[in-house]
């Protein structure tokens, strides 16, 4: 997924708390799915930057050798640009992009 496309706010906003619990009718239950998309956003983002960081590895650990490599500065820079992985889940949820599922509670089962 291309997250620099994505209309996101790159800093902190406030927002009206009522927005949150629309959907769920529970502040708590809406804050547990914006952490766990943000956790999926994080980990899709570090997987990428790191397919792409490999690249650039050396076999070599020598630390007299440290090479500036044009392209992977670009790179790092991409990603530093890039909103917080809880800004874009926070703008998926508000804008009903994210689906999730509670699953029924069984009153029998102990």
């Amino acid at each position: 997924m291309d997250y620099k496309k994505l209309k996101t706010e790159t800093t902190t906003v406030t927002r009206d708390l009522r927005q949150f619990d629309r959907d769920t009718g529970n502040i708590y239950q809406s804050v547990v799915i914006i952490s766990k998309r943000a956790n999926q956003i994080g980990q899709e983002m570090k997987e990428e930057l790191n397919s792409k960081l490999e690249e650039f590895a050396t076999t070599t650990d020598n630390l007299e050798e440290v090479f500036e490599n044009r392209e992977q500065i670009e790179i790092a820079r991409h990603y530093e640009q890039l909103p917080k992985p809880s800004l874009i889940a926070i703008n998926e949820y508000l804008h009903e992009n994210v689906y999730y599922r509670v699953p029924e509670i069984n009153p029998d089962a102990k």
